[in-house]
């Protein structure tokens, strides 16, 4: 009878021990680089707060999954070209990405990135150009119906900056500034809304070259925009 009454405990534990979280923690240099990553389940992290992944080299393709809550994502980018995907599916996940963080290879010339959310307070930051202005960047963001609370700071500093902000939710927030060389074709933001409430900073630079596209839909907004030439 003991031993029954110990392996029934022991099924118990393995039922009721909560599952581990997936950690992992990117370091390559090279020529150029393919990754793909799925993680799903909570609390999983690529990089933390202290320790960023990284990427070193001319091309960076980088494709992450992440499924479940409460998942971080911190990846920085030093290279001349960097395309990539992020889908994020829960809520309060926490995404820091850097394109261009200083390394002698670093320049992020040509960016096309895309994020895509469905769920609740994310907080995405992500600073393209930070030491050496891209010469074209491509950039998506995109919450899908329902995605509410949610930050998103974006600053990108490039020739050619495309930015388009597209959310469906409410009391999301928004701190966007692209600054950096206008003309010929810079300085260009596209801003989606739909949904209840907004909070919406934009800030653009100059010099000359300011474009701006906007559609907002709900309520409650307040959103400032300061365009310098």
């Amino acid at each position: 009878m003991k031993t029954i009454t110990n392996f029934i405990m022991f099924i118990m534990f393995l039922v009721m021990s909560p599952s581990f979280a997936n950690d992992i923690y990117v370091t390559q240099s090279g020529a150029s680089l393919t990754l793909d990553i799925l993680q799903d389940g909570e609390n999983n992290t690529i990089g933390n707060s202290t320790t960023a992944s990284a990427s070193t080299g001319a091309t960076t393709n980088l494709n992450i999954d992440q499924v479940g809550d409460s998942n971080v994502i911190k990846y920085q980018i030093n290279g001349a070209s960097y395309t990539g995907v992020i889908n994020l599916v829960g809520n309060s996940n926490d995404v820091d990405l850097n394109c261009d963080s200083g390394n002698n290879n670093s320049s992020c010339g040509s960016v096309n990135a895309v994020i895509n959310f469905t769920g609740s307070s994310q907080n995405i930051d992500l600073d393209i150009g930070e030491t050496a202005a891209a010469t074209g960047a491509d950039v998506d963001l995109v919450g899908q119906s329902g995605s509410d609370s949610n930050t998103i700071a974006a600053t990108i500093d490039g020739t050619s900056a495309i930015l388009t902000i597209t959310v469906n939710g409410d009391t999301n927030n928004y701190l966007l500034d692209i600054d950096g060389n206008g003309d010929v074709n810079g300085h260009t933001l596209i801003h989606s809304h739909t949904g209840g409430i907004a909070d919406v900073d934009i800030v653009q630079s100059g010099t000359n070259d300011n474009m701006l596209n906007l559609t907002t839909s709900g309520d409650n907004h307040n959103i400032d925009i300061i365009q310098r030439d």
